[in-house]
């Protein structure tokens, strides 16, 4: 197991308390892209476990389709080309008081440098049929709300 999952847990109060004092309200970005083949791009974090669609914090100033550009260059090497097509929006509070998530569609990119440090174990391409196990029940539900056509549940 790596070193930053073990203190996660203990480290996950501080950050919220720290996000819900600096920022108020919270909002998330997720990027859904597809390669040719039309395999889904998913991360693992260093410091939580799981397979997600990358990622991030929208950060003050910064427009939510600016954050999943910048968010899926650092964490995965993907450039985005043209704007990214909004999919949902979702309520994160029972995971994080306050947080929402904005999930993005990104229908042309081409691969760049990614440039997250120590933040990313690592980046795979899926079969939208053949997830890995470990990938996490929300980000499952959104691949399958956008590809299927299935109405997407406010909840994340």
């Amino acid at each position: 197991m790596l070193w930053r999952r073990r203190i996660e847990p203990f480290t996950r109060p501080l950050v919220y308390a720290w996000f819900r004092w600096n920022r108020g309200l919270t909002l998330g970005v997720r990027g859904l892209v597809t390669d040719k083949e039309g395999r889904v791009l998913l991360i693992q974090h260093t410091c939580v476990p799981g397979w997600y669609m990358p990622g991030g914090g929208v950060e003050r100033g910064e427009t939510a389709e600016t954050a999943v550009a910048r968010e899926l260059q650092e964490e995965a090497g993907v450039r985005v080309i043209g704007r990214p097509r909004l999919l949902s929006a979702h309520d994160n509070n029972a995971r994080h008081p306050g947080d929402h998530v904005l999930v993005y569609r990104i229908e042309a990119w081409e691969p760049c440098a990614a440039s997250a440090q120590g933040e990313i174990h690592e980046v795979g391409w899926f079969a939208p049929d053949a997830l890995p196990d470990d990938v996490t029940p929300a980000t499952r539900r959104r691949i399958v709300e956008a590809l299927e056509g299935v109405e997407s549940d406010p909840l994340w």
